[in-house]
């Protein structure tokens, strides 16, 4: 009666109380329980009267319907799960079954039930939602039917959940030593590989080693690197040594031991640390440091004692990632030259000494109109709002550039005969200056300035630790909102 797929999907029914078929197929699977013996009575719902009618038909014909209850339902909403052991939901999209279980919460935080999980597609959407929902896969096991291989995952809510990472959730909890297994991780493989080389084809190199790097994880499973492997590396390609005097760069948080999963971030935060513990990264690189002035006390539940609380290392890298040619500022510079013709070769804008500084001076080929400037600089940047001052030229042609907070930098700016200035963090006093010299002044955010250094930074990285997880925060983003 049952196709593998729902046979699977049976074979994971514990047999201890009554059983809620969400979304039921004819009524199949109900059948097949009842008549198996394994359970004494299902709910069989529907978010549609037809498949209803259809699950009657069924049910009628095997003489079940005292046993079998169909109800009419968006998921588990109108379903009463008093004595529900078991909760199948297959045959749907994996996002589709995070939907219909986090409209239910209420209902799976109980530990008594058995969700068994079949997901169609994008079962990497599940997992996730599962882990960072408190839910524990007891198992999960890969079934061939025809040409297709399908995953069967046995849930119950724990609290716990488990590390919910990119790799992970593609790699899932398949049992790799059946032929199913295997196959179903190198269909894994094959999407991951194929979406680099479509990367790769679009002129998007970093993002098509993420993708590579992944289908070996995927592939192979899990490697780890010392923590100061990774340090000393970083310290090869952005010397902590070229900070300023007024930095604290470093290995601030120490982390001694191998790592196999790295979370990059802009800022350490309560959030980053929650989600480096969700995806289970054991250090945390960012930009801005996590200890900066000094400290003379550790609060509770501040960022630095949640790191030492958890066990997870930070390496910070500020003014030597803002100097260096492949840092902050020379992501900008690459992000420029992909949208506007430069001329000749830019220069440094504020040197340091052995080729290093902050910001660039680069000349555009064709003068820009000023405002034209601006939406495509916050098409580069990302950001919801660009500020630009009021009495400036029309076009701009000469164009510096600082990451983050570069106001103070103007009167270099000035000196150096540019017609356009992009930074960040404006202050009131460096707006009215600009309008005196009416040179056009960008602001684009402190934020937004800095963050897209973290895909650099990721493949700078993955190219040299392919085995490592280096994963971009999600919880890296701007700390201000807009009221439009």
């Amino acid at each position: 009666m049952l196709d593998k797929r729902l046979k699977m999907c049976a074979d994971m029914v514990s047999g201890k109380g009554v059983v809620c078929d969400v979304g039921t197929d004819h009524a199949y699977l109900a059948a097949e329980l009842i008549l198996s013996g394994k359970c004494n009575k299902v709910i069989a719902s529907d978010v549609r009267e037809g498949p209803l009618e259809a699950a009657a038909k069924t049910v009628e014909k095997y003489g079940i319907s005292d046993k079998v209850e169909l109800v009419l339902s968006d998921g588990l909403e109108k379903v009463c799960l008093d004595d529900v052991s078991d909760v199948v939901i297959a045959g749907m999209g994996g996002e589709t079954i995070a939907e219909i279980l986090g409209n239910c919460m209420y209902v799976c935080d109980d530990d008594t039930i058995n969700f068994i999980l079949q997901p169609m597609t994008k079962a990497e959407v599940l997992r996730k939602w599962l882990g960072g929902n408190g839910f524990e896969i007891i198992e999960e096991q890969a079934v061939e039917d025809g040409d297709r291989v399908y995953i069967v995952i046995r849930a119950k809510y724990n609290t716990g959940g488990f590390t919910t990472s990119e790799a992970r959730c593609m790699r899932g909890f398949v049992d790799d030593s059946t032929d199913a297994g295997r196959k179903y991780l190198a269909n894994q493989c094959r999407s991951l590989q194929k979406k680099a080389s479509a990367l790769d084809d679009a002129g998007k190199k970093e993002l098509a080693l993420h993708y590579r790097n992944m289908a070996k994880i995927v592939h192979s499973g899990f490697e780890s690197v010392g923590a100061m492997e990774i340090y000393e590396y970083l310290d090869s390609v952005y010397p902590f040594s070229t900070q300023e005097k007024w930095d604290n760069s470093g290995f601030l948080i120490e982390k001694f031991g191998a790592v196999s999963t790295v979370l990059l971030t802009l800022d350490i935060d309560v959030r980053a640390i929650e989600e480096a513990q969700l995806s289970g990264a054991e250090l945390i690189i960012s930009h801005h440091p996590v200890i900066f002035d000094p400290l003379r006390k550790i609060e509770i539940f501040s960022p630095v004692m949640e790191l030492i609380k958890v066990n997870i290392g930070a390496i910070c890298m500020h003014t030597n990632l803002d100097k260096s040619v492949n840092g902050t500022n020379g992501v900008i510079l690459r992000k420029l030259s992909e949208k506007f013709r430069i001329e000749g070769e830019p220069e440094i804008l504020e040197e340091c000494g052995d080729g290093l500084g902050f910001g660039f001076i680069c000349e555009l080929k064709n003068t820009v109109e000023a405002s034209e400037f601006g939406t495509t600089l916050k098409e580069i940047f990302g950001c919801e709002v660009v500020k630009m001052n009021t009495r400036r030229i029309s076009h701009v042609k000469r164009v510096a550039f600082c990451s983050g907070s570069g106001g103070s930098m103007l009167s270099e700016v000035l000196e150096k005969g540019c017609d356009a200035y992009i930074t960040g963090d404006v202050k009131h006093d460096v707006w009215v200056e600009a309008n005196n010299k009416a040179i056009t002044l960008y602001d684009c955010g402190h934020f937004h300035t800095e963050n897209l250094v973290l895909t650099e930074l990721r493949y700078v990285l993955e190219q040299q630790f392919p085995q490592i997880e280096f994963i971009i925060s999600e919880a890296s983003d701007d700390p201000v909102s807009y009221i439009k």
